[in-house]
């Protein structure tokens, strides 16, 4: 093969990675290398519509990892895309707050699903301003499937074994 095709192959595989890696490249207000520290306020909270039967959020909790992994890979969206009906929720989510080496202090809350709103805050974890900024990470959620999956089938075990007990299942 001829060494400038080869070469502009290579080139445009490059771009191509780029621009892809680009669509989950982070918010660039919030850089993960300057991150001072992070403290998890909440590992894991249920919506007032979760069900323990269907999940049980003890089984999902957002870890310092978590939260990094979330930082890097998030893609800013509308509030409205945020709240639509037609996303998929679990009803578990975790939160954190993060501090930034500049003073900046940001509360964020994470979805396993890979929905995440972040709001800049005072020390007492006040929102500074009314303003929120709502963010989906597809990779997140990719990555929270294995932990998900297993939270699922310990609750469909759970079942299973409360209808065998009312004796609604057969032996």
């Amino acid at each position: 093969m001829n060494p400038i095709r080869m070469r502009s192959r290579i080139a445009i595989s490059a771009m191509a990675m780029t621009m892809v890696s680009s669509l989950y490249a982070g918010d660039a207000r919030y850089p993960v290398k300057t991150i001072q520290k992070i403290d998890i306020i909440s590992p894991s909270e249920s919506s007032s519509w979760a069900s323990k039967n269907w999940l049980d959020c003890d089984d999902v909790v957002l870890t310092e990892e978590d939260v990094r992994y979330a930082l890097q890979h998030i893609r800013r969206i509308s509030r409205k895309a945020f709240f639509s009906e037609d996303r998929e929720r679990t009803g578990c989510a975790g939160s954190a707050s993060v501090r930034f080496h500049n003073g900046k202090l940001i509360v964020i809350g994470v979805e396993p699903t890979g929905f995440i709103n972040i709001f800049e805050a005072t020390e007492t974890l006040k929102p500074k301003s009314i303003s929120e900024s709502f963010y989906d990470c597809q990779p997140c959620n990719k990555r929270k499937m294995d932990l998900l999956q297993d939270a699922l089938d310990r609750a469909t075990e759970r079942r299973l074994k409360e209808l065998k007990r009312q004796g609604r299942l057969p032996p």
